[in-house]
């Protein structure tokens, strides 16, 4: 009995060692594939140049995985669906990848006019 729980021992740190692996892959994979066919439309705007879709990030569609999935996979009205051009698995990782990229931050409100303050 002692034996078979060194075993396991041993064996537990691997198995998620190579489940880390296996996201970080999908990451990387999803990463060169958002930047290969959505960051032209979805690249968070430079100054003077206007953005074709909105920014993405993990609070995209509410944060809500499977409706990005659906998205990517079926597209919109605006926008292609990418079912075609990559398997289940690549859409997986852009997904993935997605909900890695921060919220953009909120501009700062409008300061309103105090009383007495000059137009």
């Amino acid at each position: 009995m002692l034996r078979g729980r060194s075993v396991i021992t041993l064996l537990v740190p691997l198995v998620l060692a190579s489940a880390n692996v296996a996201v970080a892959q999908d990451r990387v994979l999803g990463e060169r594939l958002f930047e290969q066919s959505c960051v032209v439309c979805h690249k968070i705007p430079q100054l003077g140049v206007t953005a074709y879709a909105p920014a993405l990030s993990m609070n995209t569609l509410g944060g809500n995985a499977d409706a990005i999935r659906q998205v990517v996979s079926d597209g919109t009205a605006r926008m292609p669906g990418f079912k075609i051009q990559f398997t289940p698995t690549q859409i997986d990782a852009i997904v993935a990848y997605i909900k890695t990229i921060p919220a953009p931050s909120a501009p700062p409100p409008a300061k309103t006019k105090g009383a007495g303050e000059p137009d």
